[in-house]
């Protein structure tokens, strides 16, 4: 990476102070771009789910385990809760959707519940042996006496065909049929998950991230406090296959003694750990033996960091700095927060980060964990928090007595409740995922870069004014 004025500026940058400078390319399709990553994780595609509450669920970590990414599941789950869910993503098909599912005796109500839960907008009724028998889709609902069974509107005529079948054939299957959803089948006539139009297309995209048994991956967070090694012994035997030490300060003594613990497990599996923003910061988590260093404070949606303390930095450069050093050590940087469009990722994979963390960017789709809640006019959204707000802090610390839970509210930081509307034209994570990737895609060939390692050697960085960036933006209204 260079900077078209052929140095670094002496102050530190953000994403909106840079842009990517078009090179001489023989990259001719978007698709022959590799976004797989080299830091060990398994990912295909550059983006890790943040270990945020209202984001980060197990239908979160299936669907972007199968588009080729990975979740962290957060730390206030108890390890019960976190083997569940890794039981579960673990067990999902490679292709295949994992559909909510309704009984004959269900309401109405209860169809309207459960459809949200998945961007398919549908949920399968099946019967008491697990076989589908009928569809309900939101339009199914509309005008419907809430306590009517779900037998009332059903659809019967649906696409059904093998779990095994080529996407491409369940995509000629739902080419001219008014629902877009296909129901797939076990060999023993059990629901085996479902296939939209759009994810048949996907699925020759995207290649999933697995593990070496050829399952999706997942990932999981700790803290720096209690018995570390214990609760990473614990995770790594549920199943994970990335763990993250996770705290908002990460160098300081407490982390660098918690990563030694673990490290020194052996436990076969990536170890991440921040978050800081220096070189120095970088060097000694690594030198403690994480071999992922997770940079960004302060700039994440949720967070109030650097205008409650002025702690932080921009952070395109702690990105810059941070891979520079891990990379004279053979390790890799995770660029956490400060993302709001494509552009950032890939701003951020062009200043070496290997893999991009976003957290409330995706807080507002349906796979998220929050219940989906409408405003007054109609328009859908679902609540994110961050995870030093008071909403986190009083989960985190409910079995503590009143006496501290109180001295520790008086330290909170961080948006306990946001509204994060649903794009209408993205509101599954697999849109933004398509929305996201398709940027990098261009990036690179606007670079001359076959995969990401050459967009970060051959991309040429410019500094410009809050005007430059101005001037980007679409104006589809007109001016």
């Amino acid at each position: 990476m260079r900077f078209l004025e052929g140095h670094s500026p002496s102050y530190d940058l953000t994403y909106n102070d840079v842009f990517v400078v078009p090179n001489s390319s023989d990259v001719v399709s978007r698709f022959d771009v590799d976004l797989s990553t080299g830091d060990g994780t398994g990912t295909t595609i550059p983006v890790v789910v943040a270990n945020m509450t209202a984001v980060a669920g197990r239908r979160m970590a299936e669907t972007v385990a199968r588009r080729g990414g990975i979740v962290v599941i957060p730390q206030d789950l108890p390890v019960d809760a976190v083997r569940t869910t890794v039981e579960f993503v673990k067990s999902r098909d490679l292709v295949a959707d994992t559909p909510v599912t309704l009984t004959d005796d269900d309401s109405v109500s209860d169809a309207i519940a459960l459809i949200h839960k998945r961007a398919h907008g549908a949920a399968v009724v099946v019967d008491a042996a697990g076989r589908p028998t009928g569809l309900v889709t939101d339009a199914a609902t509309v005008g419907v006496d809430r306590f009517a069974r779900v037998r009332d509107i059903a659809l019967t005529d649906f696409v059904t065909a093998p779990l095994d079948t080529e996407p491409r054939r369940v995509f000629e299957l739902l080419e001219n049929r008014p629902v877009g959803v296909a129901v797939l089948t076990a060999p023993d006539g059990s629901l085996g998950g479902v296939l939209t139009r759009t994810g048949a297309v996907r699925a020759g995209i995207y290649s999933p991230s697995l593990d070496a048994a050829g399952r999706l991956r997942v990932a999981a967070a700790i803290g720096i406090n209690g018995d570390v090694a214990s609760k990473a012994r614990t995770l790594a035997e549920a199943g994970i296959d990335v763990l993250v030490i996770d705290t908002a300060h990460g160098h300081q003594l407490k982390m660098i003694e918690a990563i030694k613990a673990v490290a020194a497990l052996g436990l076969g599996i990536p170890l991440a750990a921040g978050n800081v923003v220096s070189a120095e910061g970088t060097r000694d988590l690594i030198g403690a033996g994480a071999s992922i260093v997770k940079v960004g404070v302060g700039p994440g949606a949720m967070c109030t960091t650097r205008m409650m303390t002025g702690v932080g930095r921009p952070q395109f450069s702690a990105v810059l700095e941070c891979a520079s050093a891990a990379k004279e050590l053979g390790g890799h940087v995770w660029a956490d927060g400060g993302v709001r469009h494509p552009r950032d990722v890939a701003l951020a994979l062009a200043a070496g980060a290997a893999n991009v963390m976003i957290g409330s960017w995706f807080a507002g789709t349906y796979e998220s964990p929050g219940d989906l809640m409408f405003d007054r006019d109609g328009r859908p959204y679902k609540e994110s928090f961050g995870m030093a707000s008071k909403r986190a802090v009083a989960a985190r610390t409910s079995a503590d007595s009143g006496f501290d839970r109180a001295r520790k509210a008086l330290f909170e930081e961080g948006i306990s409740s946001s509204r994060m509307a649903l794009d209408p034209d993205r509101g599954g994570v697999e849109d933004l995922l398509d929305h996201i990737t398709s940027g990098v895609r261009s990036t690179c060939t606007y670079v001359g870069a076959a995969n990401l390692a050459e967009l970060h050697e051959r991309v040429v960085l410019g500094v410009q004014s809050s005007a430059g960036f101005a001037e980007g933006h679409p104006l589809p209204t007109g001016w």
